[in-house]
């Protein structure tokens, strides 16, 4: 379909890539990856005929239609939500304009004259291409690929004009995954999507009848979508079979067998030079010389790529916090409406509770309330009703969408992180504005001057140079590529405060959320364990609400006890399905269910010291003395923290035992 051949592509003075063969065939799900700066939306402004290669040639077959959504910049206006789409299908509709002209006019004739039946052959022939195009349903058509990203039907009537950039951007996704082009060219087709939006995408795109090429930051998403990898780096294309996850696994893999071939071949020509150059001027073994600078003449230097460089920085861990973080009884918000209308309410009645370690996803629909929950919990929105408590020593730091206003825009970011981060040397500066996508001279731009998405990338990462114990981030993978996502996602990992986050990203909320907070319907609702847990529980699971928060220890001890990814596991029965309902008959008498709830309290007194213990040695830890003493206190952690595993696995087996006898 589209084959390229020697291409190569500069930007200003710099090679983007060179000696490019690559052949697109019908139905190829291609991902395009590589570091930010080497060419990958340039090569697709290419495929979509917007620019052209410096040297080399580029075939497209007859008949191709390439379709191009970029990143940003895409406005459009005059019209309704609904009419904008539907003017894609304007020659479906010019048929069926011009169906309904024939049909009037076969009425009108004779059914014996010659003008009936040319009228008649041309109402079939254009009927046929109509119904063949599936002329009939664009309408639905429309409204499915509308409500697949986002768009509800009172939005259908609505002038273009009245949404932002982002529904601007879906907007032209709808217009072109209506088009259907033989090749579609998306780059970050997600950057303007939630995650409901971007599971209807995935589907869609699985089922898509021809082939695209996508550029995303997602890897997810990439690893659901696509068949193929191309990946463009040291300024060549490599080609790789599969989705990302697999792409990452051959890679390696082919660059061990890189390194094995390399050491070979030197092996091989050190032995070639050792025999060359010892008997070099021996007439008795002329033959065997020649013989030997031929074979070293003809052999094809296997060339090392510099190897990327993989980056870890261990961010400071903030102080303990109490177990008790944050707390919302029957917490309301509202807006007070506009001219006179009804206030707007986000919230009611919302209860939860939040505990130390917690790394909380908020999910959503666009508007929820997902961005209000975490202002209501930075405290820079008041609750309307009910009451928000901070734990104990618990410090909030709130990162949000425009948290770069707040940066000193004269200062340079290698000077400002530095007066952030005073124990840091140049090149661990350097290294860790690489990780975040400030590279070379770029450490030494003015803030002022970055890019709203650049200003972004760097107010994350001087938040995270001294973190609070209870971080609420609102978008922070937005504008990060695929590496400083692992950066990022490594260093929450590893920290050991609170974290509520909203993101977009699959990948990085699953590898992170150890708790979904559901937002929607003026409601939150809590799921245990990460995404994927929470679409199962969602999609014919049963949904599991905490019912022992109030209770020390009580998460630990259902973590344990249920890991989120398995059903809950059911009673054994005795065959006709009435276990349950024998357990829940068991009573105990009231001497053993006096000692049963002695030993609760009792537990309870000791799982509150070891709990504060185990603060103490945190605390302790934070101040260096020797290693030696470091070292001793890191193991009386552990054994306090093995001791409170024991004992929480001990209440809850009594606690259990004294509510089946209830």
């Amino acid at each position: 379909m589209i084959q390229l051949s020697g291409a190569g592509k500069r930007f200003g003075h710099k090679l983007l890539f060179e000696n490019a063969d690559w052949l697109i065939t019908p139905h190829d799900r291609i991902g395009l990856v590589g570091g930010n700066g080497t060419g990958k939306s340039t090569l697709m402004k290419v495929l979509a005929g917007m620019d052209t290669f410096d040297y080399g040639s580029l075939v497209i077959a007859k008949g191709t239609s390439a379709g191009y959504l970029p990143q940003d910049g895409l406005t459009l206006s005059g019209r309704t939500v609904f009419a904008e789409c539907m003017s894609v299908f304007d020659d479906l509709r010019a048929m069926e304009t011009e169906l309904e002209t024939l049909t009037r006019s076969m009425s009108e004739l004779d059914h014996t004259s010659p003008e009936y039946s040319a009228v008649a052959d041309r109402y079939h022939r254009v009927e046929h291409e109509f119904r063949t195009r599936d002329g009939y349903s664009i309408e639905a058509e429309v409204g499915r690929v509308l409500m697949g990203l986002g768009f509800t039907k009172e939005d259908w009537p609505r002038l273009t004009d009245e949404f932002s950039g982002g529904w601007q951007m879906r907007l032209a996704l709808a217009k072109l995954l209506l088009q259907q082009p033989n090749l579609l060219l998306l780059d970050e087709p997600t950057n303007h999507l939630d995650l409901e939006a971007r599971n209807w995408l995935e589907e869609y795109l699985q089922n898509y009848p021809h082939s695209f090429l996508l550029i995303s930051h997602d890897r997810y998403f990439l690893d659901v979508t696509v068949n193929k990898i191309a990946e463009i780096w040291n300024k060549r294309f490599w080609f790789y079979t599969g989705n990302y996850d697999k792409f990452l696994a051959q890679k390696t893999q082919r660059n061990e067998q890189l390194q094995a071939a390399y050491r070979n071949q030197r092996d091989r020509i050190e032995q070639l030079e050792v025999f060359i150059n010892r008997f070099r001027y021996q007439a008795t073994k002329a033959k065997q010389v020649q013989s030997r600078i031929k074979e070293l003449e003809k052999i094809e230097r296997i060339e090392i790529p510099p190897e990327e460089k993989t980056i870890h920085f261990s961010f400071p861990q903030p102080k303990p916090s109490g177990r008790i973080v944050a707390e919302f009884e029957g917490v309301a918000k509202s807006y007070p409406g506009k001219n006179g209308s009804a206030d707007k309410e986000v919230f009611r009645n919302v209860d939860f509770m939040i505990e130390r370690g917690d790394r909380i996803a908020l999910v959503g629909v666009n508007g929820a309330g997902k961005s209000t929950l975490i202002k209501l919990l930075a405290g820079t929105e008041p609750v309307s009703l009910g009451e928000f408590r901070l734990g104990h020593n618990v410090e909030a730091d709130y990162f949000a969408q425009d948290q770069y206003k707040e940066l000193n825009p004269d200062a340079r970011m290698i000077d400002d992180l530095g007066d952030a981060s005073p124990g840091s040397g140049q090149t661990e500066l350097r290294s860790l504005l690489g990780c975040f996508l400030f590279s070379d001279d770029d450490v030494f731009k003015k803030i002022g001057v970055l890019s709203g998405g650049e200003r972004g990338r760097y107010a994350l990462l001087r938040m995270l140079l001294h973190p609070a114990n209870f971080l609420l981030l609102d978008e922070p993978t937005n504008h990060l590529d695929l590496r400083a996502k692992d950066v990022l996602l490594d260093a929450l990992v590893k920290y050991t405060g609170t974290v509520v986050f909203v993101s977009h990203d699959r990948y990085f909320i699953d590898k992170l959320a150890t708790r979904v907070f559901e937002v929607g319907g003026g409601k939150v609702e809590v799921f245990p364990g990460n995404y994927e847990d929470y679409l199962w529980r969602k999609q014919g699971g049963q949904h599991v609400a905490p019912t022992l928060d109030d209770v020390p220890g009580a998460k630990a001890a259902k973590t344990v006890a249920t890991p989120a990814s398995q059903p809950p596991a059911s009673l054994p029965t005795n065959g006709n399905g009435s276990g349950e309902a024998e357990a829940s008959k068991k009573r105990l008498n009231p001497i053993k269910r006096k000692q049963l709830e002695d030993r609760v309290h009792e537990l309870e007194e000791e799982i509150s010291r070891v709990e504060a213990a185990i603060t103490q040695c945190e605390t302790a830890l934070q101040n260096f003395v020797s290693s030696d003493e470091s070292q001793r206190q890191s193991q009386e952690l552990d054994q306090h923290k093995a001791s409170h595993a024991a004992l929480i696995k001990e209440w809850e087996g009594l606690a259990q035992s004294l509510q089946g006898s209830d």
